[in-house]
């Protein structure tokens, strides 16, 4: 008995031994990949916004790829500073992809039509501006989750030159992005599903309404808004490469919205990709996990130089 525990010690302390160098090494590669290098130009201004600057940061790699990732810095149409994380898209740094976060004005200060028509901004500016940032102006993707991945789909549905006799020239160039990616997207504001959003009319989400502004109020008015912000009703043969990461448990934004997306784009021969996660719900700790598969669709899908 006494040689039994004196073995089960034993194993009980090289096991900790073990656990503990195991947990060092898993931590010290984790901080590594997460902190990758950069240089950071902060609060560059892309445009204006009822007297507001529209602000984005600046994550250049210290090799660059030439190509360009756009973050979507949203959630529940809300943005800020804060949210900026390096951490969340380290892996397209250390792959040569130079990140620009993108912030907005949030809602309802600012209505959600004219949040998509700034994310539109933001992409002419960074394509008029891209040689500035060593990078080819026809290599750019974008990244969102929830409401961030609304405004990327906005994007990757209707980008799209400018118009030529608009004064600043920034506006004249294209809004169109080569490839996307997202979290759990709400692509049909006027099909909610079973969301815990959905008021049952046929409305507009309910703890957003505010941020559609006055049309959002009657029903015809929100009919023609709503269809006009919704991704699905835009999908055309232009639309890029996209991935979708959708909680098959989300109760905020309904997995079938961004499985309808995906079967209207698929049926018209384009490509997408679509990855659920059963029992997950609007967003979870492992999806970080997913960003390196983000890069992994930049890399297969993005155009070449």
């Amino acid at each position: 008995m006494t040689k039994l525990k004196t073995c089960i010690k034993r194993i009980l302390f090289w096991g900790g031994i073990f656990c503990s160098i195991l947990f060092a090494v898993v931590g010290s590669v984790y901080w590594w990949w997460f902190n990758a290098p950069h240089q950071l130009t902060a609060d560059v201004v892309y445009g204006q916004r009822d007297n507001q600057q529209l602000l984005l940061d600046v994550f250049k790699p210290p090799e660059s790829n030439g190509a360009g990732v756009i973050l979507m810095v949203s959630g529940g149409w809300k943005s800020g500073p804060g949210s900026v994380k390096p951490f969340l898209f380290a892996p397209f740094l250390r792959r040569g992809y130079t990140v620009f976060a993108v912030r907005h004005i949030s809602q309802p200060e600012c209505l959600i039509g004219d949040i998509v028509a700034d994310m539109h901004r933001s992409v002419r500016f960074i394509r008029y501006h891209a040689k500035d940032y060593g990078i080819d102006g026809n290599r750019l993707g974008v990244i969102g989750g929830s409401s961030g991945g609304h405004l990327s789909l906005m994007l990757g549905t209707r980008g799209g030159p400018g118009p030529q006799d608009a004064e600043d020239a920034i506006d004249r160039e294209s809004s169109a992005v080569q490839c996307v990616a997202c979290f759990y997207p709400p692509t049909d504001l006027l099909n909610l599903g079973k969301s815990t959003e959905n008021p049952g009319d046929g409305g507009p989400p309910k703890s957003f309404r505010k941020g559609f502004g006055p049309k959002a109020e009657l029903m015809d008015t929100w009919k023609i808004l709503g269809r006009d912000l919704s991704p699905i009703y835009h999908i055309t043969p232009a639309m890029p490469p996209t991935c979708i990461v959708h909680g098959e448990a989300d109760t905020l934004v309904t997995v079938d919205q961004s499985q309808r997306f995906a079967d209207k784009a698929v049926s018209q021969g384009l490509i997408v990709r679509l990855e659920t996660r059963p029992g997950k719900e609007h967003g979870w700790p492992a999806m970080i996990l997913d960003i390196p598969r983000f890069a992994d669709w930049f890399d297969e899908h993005m155009p070449s130089k």
